[in-house]
């Protein structure tokens, strides 16, 4: 492969793997799980993201990453491993409706094919909202994914308000 055409496809990989969305995730930390001389290291990544809908809520979730010569330029498909855990930060504040299972975030994690998505739902019964982390391929699904519910709960003096409320 020439020096061009690595160079094109490395800056490929990289537009191809920013956030769907304009806000991107906070890195909090990474933790190396296979070190490797030459090339980079495999890790864990954790991010921290923000519910853009629903003020008072984050998530944070964690990434793998193969490293290797084919992780660094881009090329290699990552695992389906993500784990999430999303908690109530302060007050809850609907700023708009939403659909069950609306898209909070969406990354990619190969070059083409597979994308990690965190979705939202409510459950109006016990009035919590439940986020599902999960990668899908074009082709075929991943089963592996990772649940998260917070309880609206009220903070100080401000009711807890009703997700039911919210949902379209």
């Amino acid at each position: 492969m020439s020096i061009l055409r690595l160079a094109a496809a490395t800056a490929l990989s990289l537009f191809l793997a920013s956030p769907a969305l304009a806000q991107g995730p906070d890195e909090i930390f990474e933790k190396t799980t296979v070190w490797r001389m030459l090339s980079p290291d495999a890790k864990l990544v954790v991010y921290g993201i923000d519910d853009p809908a629903i003020e008072g809520v984050a998530c944070h979730y964690t990434l793998p990453y193969i490293g290797g010569y084919k992780g660094m330029f881009g090329l290699a498909e990552e695992v389906s491993d993500i784990s999430l855990a999303c908690r109530q930060t302060g007050p809850i504040t609907f700023k708009e409706k939403f659909e069950q299972g609306e898209e909070v975030f969406s990354q990619r994690r190969s070059l083409v094919f597979k994308r990690m998505q965190i979705v939202r739902g409510c459950d109006t019964k016990r009035n919590v909202l439940v986020y599902l982390v999960y990668s899908d391929r074009i082709i075929e699904g991943s089963p592996k994914n990772s649940t998260s519910s917070v309880p609206i709960m009220p903070w100080g003096a401000a009711p807890a308000p009703r997700c039911a409320d919210f949902v379209d």
